[in-house]
């Protein structure tokens, strides 16, 4: 239960902390931020922007002290979350580039790519080192590749064989 119970079955004046789910909406948060920096412009005190925007006092007081040493723009924001990727967008295309021709071009011995040999190139094109779990991702997400399993079939398998076999043995 959150806050006290008064008589009349009201809630006394604590803030009901809201719960959040999934991912953060990072123009939400910026508008809320935009607010505050309208508010503290405006000479409001930070326990008055804190109850206004139903955020903690410490925010309110972090907020005001970007907003004083940098103004609005101090409380733009990154614009994005979690760490920036260590990978730009033109090395992610020259990864493309040398994948799309095949692991014999790159000097594997055959023709299967595995997680390993693209981290092994990404490593040698661009100096970043990758773990498996890692490079999954960078196929999954930057590049749009998905895991292909190759068909289990023999390559001395012998069609023309395998027809008559059908036509004939099998019958008996």
């Amino acid at each position: 239960m959150t806050g006290k119970e008064t008589g009349s079955g009201k809630e006394s004046g604590a803030r009901k902390v809201k719960q959040r789910s999934g991912r953060r909406n990072l123009d939400a948060l910026r508008g809320r931020r935009m607010r505050a920096a309208e508010m503290f412009a405006a000479g409001r005190r930070q326990v008055e922007v804190a109850v206004e925007l139903e955020v903690s006092q410490q925010t309110a007081s972090r907020w005001f002290r970007q907003w004083a040493e940098g103004g609005r723009e101090a409380l733009e924001g990154a614009g994005r979350a979690g760490r920036r990727p260590r990978l730009d967008d033109a090395q992610i295309e020259a990864i493309r580039e040398v994948l799309r021709k095949g692991p014999q071009a790159n000097g594997f011995a055959t023709g299967v790519w595995t997680l390993g040999r693209v981290a092994i190139v990404i490593e040698r094109l661009t100096g970043v080192t990758y773990g498996p779990t890692q490079t999954w991702t960078i196929l999954r997400t930057r590049l749009g590749w998905s895991r292909q399993r190759p068909a289990r079939r023999a390559v001395e398998r012998g069609e023309d064989a395998i027809v008559a076999w059908s036509e004939n043995e099998r019958p008996r």
